[in-house]
């Protein structure tokens, strides 16, 4: 009983380790990984890894524009809001702002 006890433990604690490196990876920013693969593919030496990399930081940058794209939008919102007088509506909007610009960093 004690055998399956610890294999439970250690599966829990394997688990929690993952999850906690998946929180690690997804703080990196999707601007930082597009450079990233672009550098990585700048210095490749055969074709293949120049390609693959060049791919992965295409679709980091794309998503990182994305975000740019729906950062400018929430800033204009808190604009709107904030000059009509709503405060709540513009704070979120801003907040919604910080979101997005944190994302594309």
């Amino acid at each position: 009983m004690k055998l399956n006890n610890m294999k439970l433990a250690g599966l829990y604690a394997g688990i929690a380790l993952t999850l906690c490196s998946f929180g690690a990876f997804a703080e990196e920013s999707h601007s930082g990984l597009a450079l990233k693969h672009a550098q990585v593919a700048a210095k490749a030496t055969d074709g293949k890894t120049i390609a693959e990399h060049a791919e992965t930081a295409k679709t980091h940058a794309k998503v990182a524009d994305e975000h740019l794209d729906a950062g400018i939008k929430s800033l204009d919102s808190a604009i709107e809001h904030g000059k009509l007088g709503h405060t709540d509506l513009a704070k979120k909007a801003a907040e919604e702002a910080v979101t997005h610009l944190k994302a594309a960093q």
